[in-house]
């Protein structure tokens, strides 16, 4: 009994890999056009981009608790607020090259994650794509500690199941071509924003200027590397998926 559902259970995972695996015809460059220029609309429009920096949110606190956990840091836990922010609480040594590195992950986490989602996708590994989002999606679910958040990451964790498991390949493809234009576009626009809250003194707290005490270097140079590496990311991005 016992080797007939080790047996099952092989099985359902090993259809279940393939699945994962399976790779996606090429999107045509006129679905990616259309994807890249709803995703444009979702950033640029004030209506869309309120409700749909949340994605932003959890990538750039996603990233922040990565990044203090691959430094050797112990994470105690992530907020994210209804008015789009956040907060990543790690212990470990209040200054240091892991906590530079945790505090410089966030506002460049989105646009490298889109980086290698645009890999993920131009390989035809689409459906892969959106499993990996799913996982770390519930890597985050159990950091969570308060109720919008665990709503927040519920709902878009809801949101990419549905296309995973439903859509046909195709639509699955597009999807993850609208979510990785998404994240490649968002990136610099939360920059942009961030340094606009420093010079209206909205933001005395933020990474670049926490950036700033931990190191010689003023927290002006790190909102420009948090823009550089965005707008990099998305320049490769689009060349890997369009050319």
């Amino acid at each position: 009994m016992q080797l007939v559902r080790l047996t099952r259970a092989v099985d359902v995972l090993g259809r279940f890999w393939a699945r994962v695996t399976a790779p996606v015809p090429e999107l045509p460059t006129e679905v990616l056009l259309g994807t890249a220029a709803v995703a444009a609309l979702l950033v640029l429009s004030p209506a869309l981009w309120r409700p749909t920096r949340h994605v932003v949110t959890i990538a750039h606190e996603g990233a922040h608790g990565l990044v203090a956990l691959a430094a050797g840091r112990r994470l105690s836990g992530i907020r994210l607020h209804s008015d789009t922010s956040g907060l990543t609480v790690s212990a470990g040594r209040p200054t240091g090259l892991g906590m530079v590195l945790t505090c410089a992950s966030g506002y460049v986490g989105p646009g490298l994650f889109g980086l290698g989602a645009a890999a993920l996708l131009a390989s035809g590994h689409a459906v892969g794509l959106l499993w990996a989002l799913l996982g770390l999606l519930a890597l985050l679910l159990v950091q969570i500690r308060n109720w919008y958040g665990l709503w927040s990451v519920l709902v878009t964790g809801a949101v990419v199941f549905v296309a995973t498991w439903w859509l046909p390949p195709n639509g699955q493809a597009a999807f993850a071509a609208l979510a990785t234009w998404f994240l490649l576009m968002a990136a610099p626009r939360t920059v942009v924003e961030l340094q606009t809250a420093r010079r209206r003194r909205r933001a005395p707290d933020s990474d670049a200027d926490q950036l700033a005490r931990l190191t010689p270097l003023p927290a002006l140079f790190w909102v420009g590397l948090f823009l550089v590496v965005d707008l990099g990311a998305l320049a490769l991005g689009a060349r890997w998926l369009l050319l």
